[in-house]
C-alpha cells in the first residue's frame, strides 16, 4: 500500500512503517499529523488518481525529530571585477515516520 501525498507543496510517495524527511513542520515531536492532501492511492486491490485530491483518504504521520540539513555553499563569482562572495544554508527538516494510510 502507497500514497502519494502533498506535504508543504512537495509530493511525497508513502508507505506505511517508513520514514521520511519533510520540510520543517509546526508540530512538536512526537505529535501526530495527518495528511489530507494526497494524489494517489494505491494497494492490491488497484490504483485511484484524484483530481487534484482524494477524498475519504488521508495519511497519518508521527513527528519524530526536527533536524538541520547538510550545509550548501552558494559561491558567486565575476571574472576580472574582483567581485565574490560565498554565502552557505542549512534546511530545516522534520523526520517522520508514516504511522497509517487509509
Amino acid at each position: 500500500m502507497f500514497a502519494v501525498v502533498d506535504i508543504a507543496r512537495q509530493q511525497f510517495k508513502v508507505s506505511e512503517k517508513t520514514k521520511y524527511y519533510v520540510p520543517r513542520l509546526k508540530e512538536d515531536i512526537d505529535a501526530e499529523v495527518k495528511f489530507g492532501n494526497i494524489l494517489l492511492f494505491g494497494d492490491d486491490k488497484g490504483t485511484k488518481v484524484g483530481n487534484p485530491f482524494l477524498s475519504g483518504v488521508s495519511v497519518t504521520a508521527k513527528v519524530l525529530e526536527h533536524v538541520k540539513d547538510d550545509k550548501v555553499i552558494v559561491y558567486k563569482k565575476k571574472r576580472r571585477t574582483g567581485y565574490q562572495k560565498k554565502n552557505g544554508h542549512r534546511q530545516q527538516l522534520t523526520r517522520i515516520e508514516i504511522t497509517k494510510i487509509g
